[in-house]
């Protein structure tokens, strides 16, 4: 056997020798390093005549692919190895039984929201939705709050920078009363119906979120008066708390949307309130201005609208004292509901 066969005969032993690819890249520096043993015939060339350089180049290069051949099949040999190690590691028993997916739950305020449409479905009234950012018109002007009117600065507002019809900058909406307008200007009287969603205001501390939840309702018809708002809320606020334990009262108030205007207070008779009056919504007979922005005579119609804070009611039914509780998304108080 020739010099080279042995050279190509050693470098297949060693590279079959080798049990990990770090020991075979040492294997191949051995024979196709810078100093390798087939680097070392080559650099011997140049001491031949031009016909011998030829003939023995031709024959170094020869045993060099065979090498090369060698190496790439161990690589590949390793490599398969390895996989197959690693697929009877991670290797799953198909008999097992499914894991399944894990149930996810329903948000706090979102039990409230879905409870409170409920109620409201149940004694007649629709529900509205609409979009979260508005206009100027129908979040303020429409109802009874023209520019520099002093209820404005009572709504610190997240304006954006888009502009409406008229010119006047979009906002997100500071309430949920806008979808009355909206609803009002495409509905027939008797209209009854309310508008659960999200709403906006610059305010963050332990009781108020710059993201926040609103449920406003309306009734406009030809012969409402307060004594159908207290009956319709106080039938609301004994079924969202199901009790009959507790009382409703109106205190003197101002919005510009409606007049009179009136806060509305329940006590419960029994429970760790009891006794204690709590503000729960802001009501009112609709201001005439606002019945003629729906479109409709204010000489013939009349109705009363309210406002509640979703966040507000499911702090009192779930005795929460903190609203911040419900965004931080803490899984130990948001599993306490599911």
């Amino acid at each position: 056997m020739n010099p080279l066969e042995e050279l190509v005969a050693s470098a297949q032993a060693d590279f079959i020798a080798a049990d990990d690819a770090a020991a075979l890249e040492n294997a191949k520096a051995k024979y196709l390093g810078k100093t390798g043993q087939i680097t070392e015939q080559m650099k011997g060339l140049g001491k031949l005549d031009p016909e011998q350089k030829k003939i023995q180049g031709a024959v170094i290069n020869g045993a060099k692919v065979r090498i090369e051949a060698a190496l790439t099949a161990r690589r590949d040999a390793l490599a398969d190895i390895v996989l197959q190690a690693r697929l009877n590691a991670e290797a799953i028993d198909v008999t097992l039984p499914g894991r399944g997916r894990s149930m996810g739950g329903i948000h706090p305020v979102m039990r409230s929201w879905e409870r409170v449409e409920e109620i409201f479905r149940s004694i007649g009234f629709d529900v509205a939705d609409g979009p979260e950012i508005e206009t100027d018109w129908t979040n303020f002007t429409a109802l009874n709050s023209p520019e520099n009117h002093p209820a404005r600065s009572m709504q610190d507002t997240f304006y954006i920078d888009d502009k409406d019809a008229t010119g006047k900058p979009l906002l997100l909406r500071t309430h949920t009363s806008p979808m009355q307008v909206r609803y009002a200007r495409t509905h027939t009287p008797p209209i009854k119906v309310i508008a659960p969603g999200r709403t906006y205001r610059v305010d963050s501390d332990a009781t108020h979120s710059p993201m926040f939840h609103q449920v406003e309702g309306l009734w406009i018809a030809e012969d409402i008066s307060f004594a159908d708002l207290k009956g319709v809320y106080l039938n609301f606020v004994k079924a969202f708390f199901e009790t009959d334990d507790l009382q409703v009262r109106f205190r003197p108030s101002y919005f510009p949307f409606t007049e009179p205007s009136a806060e509305i207070d329940i006590a419960f008779g029994s429970g760790p309130l009891k006794g204690k009056w709590l503000e729960v919504s802001g009501a009112g007979q609709v201001h005439p201005t606002v019945v003629k922005n729906f479109g409709l005579d204010p000489e013939k119609f009349i109705g009363f609208a309210f406002g509640s804070g979703l966040e507000r009611l499911t702090m009192l039914r779930y005795g929460i004292n903190d609203l911040r509780l419900f965004y931080e998304g803490d899984l130990r108080f948001l599993k306490q509901f599911n």
